[in-house]
């Protein structure tokens, strides 16, 4: 059964080495399915005709006459919809003229709205609106009394509100608040640490939680699982250390003298990627003969077996780019992938705990399958409100530090 099981996480793993190989894809994708037009002008054929006077911008709005009923008024929208695959959409108006009696309002209708009626007439904010609104919506503007008179910003000027503090403001109380109120953060990124054994960030975590984070209750089942992860602490942190250096030869020569029934298969999945690892290695530093012969020895016995023909392919695919880092195999150059090398011989011990139970335990730690449960709950949510509102790619928010 631990062989099954072991083959069953490397294979996991064989998988994960090769989603670089897609990911430039998958990103070109993603911004495909967020563009979207937003409003740049306003509408001159949508609008209420003779009640307003449009520039030749297409950008300003001026009430010339004296209005005698309460349905004329002068509305127009915007060009296009507001574009619903964001976060936040936001126009502004500034106002110019006042007018007789200030009657200028603003907000957003959908494409049938009839032209003579005030889209709105509230000037502060109300909270959030109703969540049944049917079909696009277009920033609508109306005016309403002699001389009144708005120009509009879709976005081309700065806005005068600063929407990006609101837009952090608002994020960053929420996600405090969460972290005040189930006090889990140093928990999780404990298991973290504990999991992919790094033994020394860990310490220097440990050390700084004694003063700055307040006790935490663990129950039964997360004590188990933090024991389960302190197995072999500190050989996890030496291998990993390897790997990341890209020593793969010292890696093997380890894991050989503390863990040789890891490496006595030579065509199990573990293996695999530490040869595809090594012969990686020998391309990174222009070592081309020695990769070639590494590959004639180690690598050729994989060809014909199902699962690696195309990671094989992929690492003999980099000979022939004079920039491989450059080309379409340019992923397997990447840190990310001694991470996945990495992280396999690490579940790999895991796995040799005679305390687990439940294999996934060795997969993930705590937060990572907090993550995915993030991830689940968001595109779930999007899906229930019609596609509407920012997409959620979770690799842009990890990568977002720096914004």
């Amino acid at each position: 059964m631990l062989n099954d099981n072991s083959q069953d996480l490397a294979t996991h793993f064989l998988k994960l080495s090769r989603l670089g190989s897609t990911r430039s894809a998958m990103d070109v994708d993603d911004d495909d399915d967020d563009q979207e037009e937003p409003p740049t002008e306003l509408n001159t054929i949508n609008s209420s005709g003779g009640f307003l006077l449009v520039s030749p911008d297409k950008l300003s709005v001026k009430y010339p006459t004296v209005h005698m009923h309460g349905h004329d008024v002068g509305v127009v929208q915007g060009n296009r919809p507001a574009p619903v695959k964001r976060l936040v959409y936001y126009f502004e108006i500034h106002v110019k003229s006042a007018g007789v009696k200030g009657q200028i309002a603003i907000g957003f209708t959908c494409e049938g709205f009839k032209m003579r009626r005030q889209p709105g007439k509230n000037g502060a904010v109300v909270g959030t609106t109703r969540k049944d609104v049917k079909g696009r919506l277009y920033p609508t503007v109306a005016v309403h009394s002699q001389n009144e008179e708005v120009t509009v910003n879709f976005g081309a000027d700065p806005f005068c509100f600063d929407l990006k503090v609101f837009i952090y403001i608002y994020i960053y109380m929420f996600f405090f608040f969460t972290l005040f109120l189930f006090s889990l953060f140093f928990r999780v990124v404990r298991s973290y640490l504990l999991h992919y054994g790094y033994e020394d960030t860990l310490n220097s975590f440990d050390l700084a939680g004694k003063s700055n984070v307040p006790p935490i209750s663990l129950d039964q089942g997360s004590g188990s699982n933090e024991e389960g992860r302190m197995y072999a602490l500190s050989q996890r942190k030496v291998l990993r250390q390897l790997i990341r250096k890209g020593k793969i030869d010292a890696a093997l020569g380890k894991l050989g003298e503390w863990y040789p029934d890891i490496v006595q298969d030579d065509k199990s999945a573990t293996c695999f990627l530490l040869y595809c690892q090594k012969f990686i290695e020998l391309v990174r530093v222009g070592e081309l003969e020695e990769a070639v012969s590494y590959g004639r020895t180690k690598l050729a016995k994989f060809f014909e077996l199902p699962g690696f023909e195309e990671l094989v392919q992929d690492c003999v695919a980099l000979l022939a780019y004079e920039q491989p880092h450059k080309s379409v195999v340019g992923y397997l150059l990447e840190d990310s992938q001694r991470e996945v090398v990495a992280d396999t011989v690490n579940a790999m011990i895991l796995l040799r705990n005679p305390k687990v139970t439940d294999t996934q335990v060795c997969l993930r730690s705590d937060l990572e399958k907090l993550l995915r449960q993030l991830t689940a709950c968001c595109l779930m949510k999007r899906q229930l409100e019609g596609d509407q509102g920012e997409a959620f790619h979770l690799h842009r928010v990890l990568n977002s530090s720096d914004e």
